[in-house]
């Protein structure tokens, strides 16, 4: 008994050091999973690693193929159009979940990580910026006290993670999303659940299209002065 509880440690520490490595980008998008390296580089057998895999393939961060092996996974513009407004959903519920219950004590340990945030969006520090971005997601999901609403969120952000940073590469917005995040802070302040929800939802979508105006950025032509010419942008709506 006691080996078996060993054993599942082992493989969920291994499938957490192997996403760690996947949303750092050190595992990127679409590479092929060398499993006899990283049994060396973790000092592991081919065991737990193979479980921790099954684990993030159920997870959707990973893809396994019969004889080709393992594979990060890349997130299609259709698999972003169908997750986001799923993700503005369930992180808007709990925007309003959080504005209902949230306390005094609460808004003050938030305060420091948003006056973080607006320091890395003025020193265009994306990374950081990024970090306590994704703190702030989980506070205001802890906030929300929900476990069945907890438990969605968390599947999809795991496979969110795949592209989600990849919204802040868009000029400006950094600086867009920073004040998105202030006027959200600004409605748990009000505990104005509703309006909360609304500017949630908002957040969502606005990085979803800030994914949409990089694919097409990247895939326009370029025009005869050499410069980039974009197509006409169109705004999505929620």
């Amino acid at each position: 008994m006691a080996t078996r509880i060993v054993q599942q440690v082992l493989y969920l520490e291994v499938a957490d050091r192997l996403r760690a490595k996947i949303q750092a980008h050190e595992l990127t998008a679409g590479a092929w999973i060398d499993e006899m390296r990283l049994t060396k580089e973790l000092g592991i057998s081919r065991t737990p690693l193979r479980e921790a895999l099954k684990v993030l393939a159920n997870e959707g961060l990973v893809r396994l193929e019969p004889r080709r092996g393992c594979f990060v996974n890349e997130l299609s513009a259709r698999d972003l159009d169908d997750i986001f407004p799923l993700m503005a959903m369930l992180e808007g519920r709990c925007a309003h979940e959080a504005a209902r219950k949230v306390k005094e004590q609460d808004l003050q340990r938030l305060e420091p990580l948003h006056a973080q945030l607006q320091l890395h969006a003025a020193a265009g520090d994306i990374d950081s910026y990024y970090a306590t971005n994704a703190l702030i997601h989980e506070e205001i999901q802890a906030l929300a006290d929900n476990h069945w609403l907890s438990d969605l969120v968390d599947n999809l952000r795991h496979v969110l993670s795949l592209s989600r940073h990849k919204s802040l590469a868009l000029p400006g917005r950094v600086h867009e999303s920073c004040a998105e995040h202030m006027a959200i802070f600004a409605a748990l302040k009000a505990r104005d659940p509703e309006g909360a929800e609304a500017l949630t939802r908002m957040h969502l979508t606005r990085q979803l299209d800030a994914l949409h105006r990089l694919a097409e950025q990247q895939s326009a032509p370029r025009g005869d002065s050499g410069k980039d010419t974009y197509p006409k942008i169109q705004e999505l709506h929620s």
